[in-house]
């Protein structure tokens, strides 16, 4: 060190950084809640599952869907994945 004293981050940018932090934390435990959901759940009648399913855009929802389908074949698809839901 050359003893010159570091420039100390303002709050606001702390405060950017946490919110940033806890956003991609966020969107990181939803989407692994979503695919445990859709690869490796007990049922496919899975609540928070369901909701997570029904609220993604149309690709990730079909794909999710045929996974489902796939692993319970005999069931009755859950909401959103049956034609005309949303």
């Amino acid at each position: 060190m050359t003893g010159q004293a570091q420039r100390p981050q303002s709050r606001l940018a702390l405060a950017l950084m946490v919110a940033f932090g806890i956003l991609i934390a966020g969107f990181g435990t939803i989407g692994w809640r979503w695919y445990s959901y859709v690869t490796t759940g007990a049922s496919p009648y899975d609540e928070v599952g369901i909701e997570v399913n029904r609220r993604l855009p149309e690709s990730l929802r079909s794909w999710g869907c045929e996974r489902i389908k796939d692993r319970f074949p005999r069931s009755v698809p859950p909401y959103g994945c049956q034609p005309g839901q949303i």
